[in-house]
C-alpha cells in the first residue's frame, strides 16, 4: 500500500439522480485525487438521506484520513444522540462503502481481498414473479426458471382487492406503480382474503415446479405476530426458503412468537429495520 498518497478527505459530494427513483450516491474525494463512492438508498425518502449527508455527515468528514475507516464509522455512529434509524444508518453505510472503495484503489486490490479473500465461487440470487392471478404469477415464474433462476419470490394479487402491494400489474417496477408520488400509495387490505388465497399459490407452484426450486414470499409486514405464525404453519408443507417481513421488525419479540409456532426455515427481516 502506497502510504505516500495524501488521503485527507477534501470533498464530499451528494449526487441525487431521479429523485422519484430513490438513487442517492455519495462521492468522497481525497487530496491526492483518489475517490470512492457509496450508495445511500432509502426507499421513498431519498431527499431525507441526501439532506442528512449534506448537512450533517459531510462536514464531519472534511480533513479526516480516509484510511481510518473504523474510527470514522465509530465517530459518525456515536456522534449523534439518537443512534440507528434507517436514515442515519444509510448515511453511515454509504460513507463506509466509499472509504473501502478508496482503500481498495490505493491497495490495488478488490475490496473482498482486503476483507479476507474469496470464499465462494457463486451466490444464489432470486427473482420476483408477480401476477394478478396464480396462473399469471406461475407463468412468470416459469419464464424466470427458464433463464436459470433457482429461487423465485412469488406474489399474487389478493382476489377481491383493488390492488395488492408487491404486485406490479402492468407496471415495470414498484416506483412506476406508485402513481401517487411523492405521497405514499393507499390500498385496501383484508387479512382474511389474503389468508384464504395465499396457500393456493404455493400449492400450485410445488405441483408445477417440484421441489428443486426454492420458493420465497414477502408478507410486507401486514400481519400481526399470531397471524404471521398461522401463515407460517399454513406454508410449512411447501418448504419456503424464507418468509420475508412476516411481521414489523420494530418489536423483535414478534419473531420469537413466530418461531415458537412455525418451522418455516428462515424468517427474513426487511432492510427497513435500522
Amino acid at each position: 500500500m502506497n502510504k505516500a498518497k495524501d488521503l485527507t478527505i477534501k470533498d464530499v459530494r451528494v449526487i441525487v439522480s431521479s429523485p422519484g427513483r430513490n438513487f442517492v450516491t455519495l462521492k468522497i474525494v481525497t487530496e491526492c485525487g483518489i475517490y470512492g463512492v457509496g450508495d445511500a438508498t432509502v426507499n421513498g425518502r431519498e431527499m431525507a438521506v441526501a439532506t442528512y449527508l449534506q448537512e450533517h455527515v459531510a462536514p464531519c468528514l472534511i480533513g479526516r484520513n480516509a484510511h481510518e475507516i473504523e474510527d470514522i464509522w465509530q465517530y459518525l455512529y456515536k456522534g449523534v444522540y439518537w443512534r440507528k434509524g434507517p436514515i442515519n444508518m444509510a448515511c453511515v453505510a454509504a460513507v463506509d462503502v466509499a472509504l473501502w472503495d478508496i482503500k481498495g484503489k490505493v491497495a490495488g486490490l478488490p475490496v473482498y481481498e482486503l476483507l479476507g479473500g474469496k470464499s465462494r465461487k457463486a451466490i444464489t440470487t432470486y427473482a420476483h414473479a408477480t401476477g394478478d392471478t396464480v396462473d399469471d404469477t406461475l407463468d412468470r415464474a416459469e419464464a424466470l426458471i427458464a433463464q436459470g433462476f433457482k429461487a423465485i419470490r412469488l406474489q399474487t394479487a389478493v382476489p377481491g382487492l383493488e390492488g395488492t402491494y408487491g404486485v406490479l400489474g402492468d407496471k415495470k417496477d414498484y416506483f412506476e406503480q406508485q402513481s401517487s408520488r411523492p405521497l405514499p400509495p393507499e390500498q385496501p387490505w383484508s387479512t382474511r382474503k389474503y389468508m384464504n388465497s395465499i396457500e393456493a399459490l404455493f400449492r400450485e407452484a410445488r405441483t408445477r415446479f417440484g421441489d428443486d426450486i426454492a420458493l420465497l414470499h414477502d408478507v410486507h409486514s401486514r400481519l400481526t405476530p399470531i397471524e404471521a405464525a398461522r401463515l407460517g404453519k399454513m406454508l410449512e408443507p411447501y418448504d419456503l426458503l424464507f418468509l420475508e417481513d412476516a411481521v414489523a421488525a420494530e418489536n423483535q419479540d414478534s419473531f420469537r412468537i413466530l418461531r415458537n409456532h412455525t418451522c418455516v426455515f428462515r424468517v427474513m427481516m426487511g432492510s427497513d429495520f435500522g
